[in-house]
């Protein structure tokens, strides 16, 4: 059996998505399970080569895991020779430039998104990847979400009939960092370094939108700064610039109609971090990271309201699992399999840079909405 090394700079990866979803359970993933089988019988083997600010805490991951190959040095990695492909994990200021540099030295492109924090450089990264030839990928790891599958399967196969409308609830409480420790890091409370919900969480609603329901024609969104004073890594108070929490209305084709609230300033009063209803004629279905519960027509009980008296249907309860019906791996690990099989084989790739700037084009679209205090509608976008 022919084995055959592939060279991954992996930039960020001390950061927690960069480590705990992209080295730890994808890439090294991969590995545990004797490399990536092609199509011809080949094994594809990751080799990652570590880039990060920090030499300490580079050389302790590296040491966890048996890794020999890092640095700090992005151009140093970009010109070791057999490295074909670089992964961006890093803050999404830091973005644009460094793949700029990873597709002037000829890699193959692989990022989280945002690709970039405005719709005019996530536009110029994708037309300069294309000129140079290069497979570039972005990250849509919600599209593998067992409970959106399963959604997807749904959507589908009929079951809801004409599609009428979809809600969605993200989040939970980040907490400010003074008196306990913050869960996620200080640059994403602060607009000058690429932070913002709007700009995280939006592009991710673009493609779940798109990807399974309809594609989007217009948006309009109440954005806020609830919490205006954060704590950061060091224990520093500082001003947080960028919102917290965003408030979103979106139509699709169809005259279907979207609301989905995003916050890190939420308490959770539901069964995952993220759930999605989406309501049609003949039926509903609830949907999470995991699950997915559904309640057809025909099986829709007669609510009736009368304040004066307790509750006393269970209204949980009336609701169908799901089936697995299938064997769901880690989604981050199932698209970087499929991002290797692209660049190794040529193999269908859909989510590119510019699947990438129409996320961008929304987060950019919204927060001017929000700005403008009025409904925006969402143009095609050119390649």
């Amino acid at each position: 059996m022919e084995r055959r090394s592939i060279g991954i700079v992996m930039n960020g990866v001390t950061g927690r998505m960069g480590y705990r979803q992209h080295l730890l359970r994808s890439i090294l993933g991969i590995r545990e399970r004797g490399g990536l089988r092609l199509a011809d019988g080949t094994v594809l083997w990751p080799e990652p080569v570590l880039v990060g600010r920090s030499e300490a805490k580079l050389r302790e991951l590296a040491e966890r895991h048996g890794l020999t190959e890092w640095t700090t040095d992005l151009a140093e990695a970009l010109a070791r020779p057999g490295t074909e492909i670089y992964f961006d994990a890093q803050v999404t200021s830091a973005r644009v430039d460094a793949i700029r540099a990873a597709v002037a030295a000829g890699k193959h492109v692989y990022t989280e998104k945002p690709t970039a924090e405005g719709l005019a450089d996530a536009l110029a990264l994708a037309r300069l990847a294309e000129e140079a030839g290069v497979k570039h990928g972005v990250v849509q790891d919600k599209l593998f979400l067992p409970g959106l599958l399963k959604l997807k399967r749904l959507v589908d196969g009929g079951f809801f009939g004409r599609i009428l409308s979809v809600r969605g609830e993200f989040g939970y409480w980040v907490f400010e960092g003074d008196w306990q420790e913050a869960q996620r890091p200080s640059w994403n409370y602060r607009d000058e370094d690429g932070g913002g919900i709007i700009l995280d969480m939006f592009c991710h609603w673009r493609y779940v939108l798109e990807g399974i329901v309809a594609p989007l024609r217009s948006v309009q969104v109440l954005g806020a700064t609830h919490i205006p004073e954060r704590f950061d890594e060091d224990g520093k108070p500082y001003q947080a610039t960028a919102d917290d929490a965003a408030y979103g209305i979106f139509e699709l084709d169809g005259g279907i109609v979207a609301q989905i609230n995003s916050s890190w300033t939420t308490r959770v009063f539901r069964d995952e971090l993220v759930e999605f209803q989406v309501d049609g004629t003949e039926g509903s279905a609830v949907a999470g990271l995991r699950r997915c519960r559904v309640q057809h027509r025909s099986m829709t009980p007669k609510p009736v309201w009368n304040p004066d008296l307790p509750a006393t249907e269970d209204f949980r309860s009336q609701w169908q699992e799901v089936p697995d019906n299938a064997d769901f791996d880690n989604g981050f690990k199932t698209q970087w399999e499929m991002f290797l099989r692209h660049v190794a084989e040529d193999a269908p790739f859909p989510w590119d840079f510019y699947a990438g700037a129409r996320g961008v084009q929304l987060a950019e679209l919204a927060l001017r909405a929000w700005r403008e205090g009025r409904r925006l509608e969402v143009p095609e976008l050119s390649r």
